[in-house]
């Protein structure tokens, strides 16, 4: 048997993970059930999202993404600077990674340490340059219990966040990609995603804000756990699934078949758990979203760091610079829409920059 798919078939840990709770047990109880018991919104349909043009609306707008045919790539960015980048290169989605987010505004490593106020101070800034842009957010755990988990997705919600994802490490969790994972139960891990699922339905007006369910039980408990989790979520009322950690193309395939249909998101960081697909491999293995968490804010070490020692050695930024001015610079941060905008108004405050 190959190592891949002893992976699939074998837990990692000494003892079988618990046997599976009754499905009663577990599911919420909805007024938006199907003839199952599982979730079932017929507004949140994904036939309502196959015709029409792209919403300026970004939940519903990532929702059309995910009802029509390619696969949404959406690049980690960290701060303002790499999500203006990240537009200017033409991406249509953008991801707020927790570990950047993390890094970015604490300079600290993704260990439980930002709050739920640093990552919504986060999405509000990010989700203001393009408000129809879809941002998907990195919810961590929820930063709490049930009722945390709710107020996470108002919050988020409120910003302009088309989407998050919840996963179902412990409260002092760790990136997806380090070792030592430790997981919740299957019963806590559900009892997130109904607390976010109930949030989102809770909205008023109604909402088209995409939950994701994440597990990171991959490397704790094995893959057939992982993907039960998740066949549990998506029952729950996830609209996407997330499993951390996919270690082969053959275990992604495996993956996506046992999910189907419902859309499966892959995380890709270099030299993290998951081989670096391209978004392309990506999709013919069947992924619907692709992330790629550490992109912006791994660059920007190897940036930085350069330009840090070359003014160290040299004394000046001349060559790190690379020709770009100030003015240059704020053109990427966006300088001429607010110089337009300004001279639309009257003003002439920015006539001569």
């Amino acid at each position: 048997m190959s190592p891949a798919l002893d992976y699939f078939s074998k837990t990692s840990s000494a003892a079988d993970p618990a046997p599976a709770p009754a499905v009663e047990d577990v599911l919420p109880k909805s007024t938006h059930t199907d003839a199952s018991g599982n979730y079932y919104n017929p507004c949140l349909d994904p036939k309502n999202y196959l015709e029409g043009p792209l919403s300026d609306n970004p939940a519903t707008r990532l929702r059309q993404m995910l009802a029509r045919p390619g696969i949404v790539v959406a690049p980690g960015i960290c701060d303002g600077i790499s999500a203006r980048c990240a537009l200017e290169a033409g991406f249509n989605c953008l991801y707020q990674s927790g570990a950047a987010t993390t890094a970015s505004r604490m300079g600290q490593p993704d260990l439980a340490i930002a709050t739920l106020n640093d990552f919504v101070g986060s999405a509000q800034m990010v989700c203001s340059l393009d408000p129809t842009c879809p941002v998907i957010a990195d919810a961590d755990t929820g930063f709490g219990g049930p009722a945390m988990v709710a107020r996470t997705v108002t919050q988020y919600a409120r910003c302009g966040v088309a989407g998050l994802h919840i996963e179902d490490q412990v409260q002092t969790k760790r990136c997806g990609h380090l070792l030592g994972k430790q997981v919740v139960s299957r019963e806590e891990f559900i009892t997130r995603i109904r607390a976010a699922v109930i949030a989102r339905d809770s909205i008023p007006g109604g909402s088209d804000f995409v939950i994701i369910g994440r597990t990171d039980s991959a490397q704790v408990l094995g893959m057939e756990e992982a993907v039960e989790r998740l066949k549990l979520a998506a029952a729950a009322g996830a609209d996407v699934c997330f499993i951390e950690g996919v270690k082969s193309k053959d275990l992604l395939e495996k993956t996506v078949a046992a999910l189907a249909p419902k859309p499966v998101l892959v995380n890709v960081i270099s030299g993290g758990l998951t081989p670096p697909f391209t978004y392309k491999e990506a999709e013919e293995m069947g992924a619907k979203i692709i992330i790629f968490s550490l992109v912006s804010c791994v660059a920007m070490v190897h940036a930085c760091r350069a330009a840090m020692q070359s003014l160290k050695k040299t004394g000046t930024d001349f060559v790190s610079a690379q020709g770009m001015d100030p003015k240059a610079f704020f053109k990427v941060m966006g300088l001429d829409p607010v110089i337009e905008m300004d001279a639309k108004a009257g003003g002439s405050a920015f006539s001569v920059v």
